[in-house]
C-alpha cells in the first residue's frame, strides 16, 4: 500500500493531488523551483523539497532530481501531473529502477502514445510530411510530437509561413516539453474538440467514463470544457467508445488516460492520447461520481476496477479562468493576486490564494470553477452566477469573456460548437460587460467618500463645480451636496441617482432600480463587483516621452528571437513578426504595427524585459511623410 506520494508538478494539479491525498490518509511531498518556494502547492504538502534548475520552466524537468527528492523525502510513490514529464517514458522507468510506485500508465505505453506522430503510426493514420506539403494541403496544423495544452502548435494558411512556424513550434515544444520533435497533420476547419476519459487496471479491465467536448479553444488550449458532449448521436458516442477502449487495450494501457477526436459532419478524426490525467478531468468525475485521482492511486496499488463503469448523471461544466487579456492578444498578466473568493456552490480547483504572486514563468491559469445540475441548461446557470458574483482582484483576467461566452447563442445551440467559436465571436465578446459605467459611478463615488473622511467631515467643494474622474473608458462628473442624503449627485452618466456611499459600498438607483456595489482599491485599479477598472488621468503624463512607433514589451518575459536580418534601417510591413517573448511557457510576437522603417532595436535574444520595455522603434510611413 501506498503511504507517501510525491507529485512531480506544481500549482493547481499538484493541490488537487494532495487533497484526494489527506481525503486517503496518504502522507504528501511537494518538489517546488525558486520561483515556486512560497508557493500553495509548497505550503499543502506535508514535506518540501526544492529542485535546483538554470531557469524556474527548466526545474521540473529534471526527472532524475525528481526521484532523488522521493527518495531523500521518504516517498513510495510518485504522481506526475499533468504538463512538464507526466508523458515522458524514460522517467517513468527511472521512477521504477528506483524501486518507487509510478502512479500512471506502463512506460511502454507512455512510448507508444506519447509522440503523436508514432501513436497514428500505431494506430495506421499517416502524417504529412512538412517538405511535401502544398498549397492543396492547407491549411495544415503544425503539432508537438511531444505533451499538448496548446503548445507548440500552429495553424498555417500560407505555404511561405510553413517554415517560420515550424521552427517556432519546435523551439516552444522544446521550452515547455524538453522536445522539440514536431509534426504537421490536415487541419480540419470547424470541428468540434471531443475526448474520451478511458480508465484501465492491471486485470484487463478498460473503462470508457463518457465524453468531454473542449471545442472553446484560444491559441489551442482550452478554455471552456462540459461533459457530456452534448449533441452527439448515440452511433457516434458508441464509435468513440469503441476507438478509444481498443486504444488503450492496443498499448497495454494501465491508468488514466484521454483519447482525443476532431470530430466534423458526425466524422470523429483521432488526434492523440494523452496518458495522462488532463486538465478538464473534474468534469468526469461530478458526472459519474467518481475521484480520478484516487482510481489513480488504487489501481496503481494493483486494485480492479468493477466491470462496468458507474452510470453518468447530468451535466458538468468548467471553466478556466486564466490571468490574461483577451482584448490584448491573450496577453498573459502578472501582479499580486489580491482577492480570489468563489460562492458556495461550485467546485474550485486552485493553486491560488488571496495575497498571492502571479508570475511569469508558468501557465496563466489560476483556477478552474466546476458546476454540476440536472441538466446542461442548469450547469451553466450556475456557472455564470459563480463566475459573476467570485471576488477576484489583482491583474486582468478572462472572466468577463467566459461569462460572455457562457451567455453566447451559438453555445446554447450546441450544433454551432465548434473550435472556431474566438475566432468568430472575440470583437463581440470583449466589449465592456453591461452595467460598467455604474460601476465606474460607484468607483469615483467611493473614491471621493473615502477622501471626505481622510481631509475630514467639513470638506466640500464649490457645489457648483463637478468633479471629473475616468475609470477605464467611463468619464464620472459628480458633485458634493449638503441635502443630507447620500451627500452627492451625479451629472454624468445622467440617469444614475446616489443612494448611500461609503468607502468600500455604494447603492445606486438607477432607472428606478436600487444595486449595491461593493468597492475595492489596489492602487490605480478599483474593483467593483465583477468589473475591472484602471484609474486613467484626464489628461495625458507630461513625463511620458517615449517616441512614436516605440514597440513596448506587453508582458514581463524573454527575447527569444528577433526576425532574421532585422537591423536598424529595414523595412518592415504592417503585421511582419519583428522578435518574439516568451512568457509563461508561451511565445508571443511583436509585431510592426504599421509598414515603415526600424529606427532602433534594443530587443536582444536572451534579454529578460519587463512589462513596458522598449523593444524597438518603426517610423511609420506616415511620420516619415510628415517630416518630408
Amino acid at each position: 500500500m501506498i503511504s507517501t506520494v510525491l507529485v512531480a508538478n506544481r500549482g493547481e494539479i499538484a493541490c488537487r493531488v494532495f487533497r484526494t491525498c489527506r481525503e486517503l490518509g496518504i502522507g504528501t511531498v511537494a518538489v517546488y523551483s525558486d520561483a515556486d518556494a512560497s508557493a500553495l502547492h509548497v505550503r499543502e504538502a506535508d514535506a518540501a523539497v526544492r529542485l535546483p534548475g538554470a531557469t524556474p520552466a527548466e526545474t521540473y524537468l529534471r526527472g532524475d532530481l525528481v526521484v532523488k527528492a522521493a527518495l531523500a523525502a521518504g516517498a513510495d510513490a510518485v504522481h506526475p501531473g499533468y504538463g512538464f514529464l507526466s508523458e515522458n517514458p524514460e522517467f517513468a522507468q527511472q521512477v521504477l529502477d528506483a524501486g518507487l510506485v509510478w502512479i500512471g500508465p506502463p512506460p511502454s505505453a507512455i512510448e507508444a502514445m506519447a509522440s503523436k506522430t508514432r501513436a497514428k503510426e500505431l494506430l495506421g493514420i499517416a502524417s504529412l510530411v512538412a517538405a511535401d506539403v502544398t498549397e492543396a494541403d492547407l491549411p495544415v496544423l503544425v503539432k508537438a510530437a511531444a505533451g499538448g495544452g496548446g503548445r507548440g502548435m500552429r495553424i498555417v494558411r500560407d505555404l511561405g509561413a510553413l517554415e517560420g512556424e515550424l521552427t517556432a513550434a519546435s523551439a516552444e515544444a522544446a521550452s515547455a516539453f524538453g522536445d522539440g520533435e514536431v509534426f504537421v497533420e490536415p487541419y480540419v476547419e470547424n470541428g468540434r474538440h471531443v475526448e474520451v476519459q478511458v480508465l484501465a487496471d492491471g486485470h484487463g479491465t478498460v473503462w470508457a467514463l463518457g465524453t468531454r467536448d473542449c471545442s472553446l479553444q484560444r491559441r489551442h488550449q482550452k478554455v471552456i470544457e462540459e461533459a457530456p458532449a452534448p449533441g452527439l448521436p448515440p452511433s457516434l458516442v458508441a464509435e468513440l467508445y469503441d476507438r478509444s477502449v481498443s486504444a488503450a487495450k492496443a498499448v497495454g494501457y494501465v491508468g488514466a488516460g484521454t483519447v482525443e477526436f476532431l470530430v466534423a459532419d458526425d466524422r470523429a478524426h483521432f488526434l492523440e492520447m494523452n496518458t495522462r490525467l488532463q486538465v478538464e478531468h473534474p468534469v468526469t468525475e461530478e458526472v459519474h461520481g467518481v475521484d480520478l485521482v484516487a482510481l489513480q492511486i488504487a489501481v496503481a496499488e494493483g486494485g480492479a476496477l468493477s466491470p462496468e463503469p458507474p452510470s453518468p448523471r447530468g451535466n458538468a461544466i468548467e471553466a478556466r479562468l486564466y490571468a490574461e487579456d483577451p482584448a490584448g492578444g491573450w496577453t498573459p498578466q502578472t501582479g499580486t493576486l489580491h482577492a480570489l473568493e468563489f460562492p458556495v456552490g461550485s467546485r474550485v480547483d486552485t493553486g491560488y490564494v488571496s495575497g498571492d504572486a502571479i508570475g511569469v514563468h508558468y501557465d496563466a491559469m489560476l483556477a478552474k470553477v466546476v458546476v454540476h445540475a440536472p441538466t446542461r441548461a442548469e450547469a451553466v446557470r450556475k456557472l455564470v452566477h459563480a463566475l459573476e458574483r467570485a471576488r477576484i482582484h489583482g491583474p486582468v483576467t478572462n472572466r468577463d469573456l467566459l461569462v460572455a461566452s457562457l451567455r453566447h447563442p451559438e453555445f446554447h445551440e450546441t450544433s454551432r460548437l465548434d473550435t472556431g467559436f474566438y475566432e468568430r465571436n472575440l470583437d463581440a465578446l470583449t466589449q465592456a460587460p453591461p452595467g460598467e459605467a455604474h460601476a465606474a459611478v460607484a468607483a469615483a463615488l467611493a473614491e471621493a467618500e473615502g477622501n471626505r473622511g481622510r481631509f475630514g467631515g467639513g470638506w466640500r467643494n464649490l457645489a457648483s463645480q463637478d468633479q471629473v474622474k475616468v475609470y477605464g473608458d467611463h468619464e464620472v462628473r459628480y458633485r458634493p451636496t449638503r441635502d443630507g442624503g447620500a451627500g452627492y449627485t451625479v451629472t454624468v452618466p445622467e440617469g444614475v441617482r446616489p443612494v448611500s456611499v461609503a468607502p468600500d459600498r455604494v447603492r445606486l438607483e438607477v432607472d428606478g432600480v436600487v444595486r449595491d456595489f461593493e468597492v475595492a482599491r489596489h492602487g490605480d485599479t478599483v474593483h467593483v463587483g465583477p468589473h475591472r477598472l484602471t484609474v486613467r488621468p484626464r489628461f495625458p503624463d507630461p513625463t511620458d516621452q517615449r517616441e512614436p512607433g516605440s514597440l513596448l514589451a506587453p508582458m514581463p518575459g524573454t527575447v527569444v528571437r528577433v526576425a532574421d536580418g532585422l537591423a536598424p534601417g529595414a523595412r518592415v510591413t504592417a503585421g511582419q513578426p519583428l522578435l518574439w517573448l516568451e512568457a509563461m511557457k508561451m511565445e508571443h510576437r511583436v509585431i510592426a504595427p504599421a509598414s515603415g522603417t526600424l529606427t532602433a532595436l534594443h530587443a536582444v535574444p536572451g534579454r529578460q524585459v519587463e512589462v513596458g520595455a522598449l523593444l524597438a522603434v518603426v517610423q511609420t510611413d506616415a511620420q516619415e511623410d510628415q517630416t518630408v
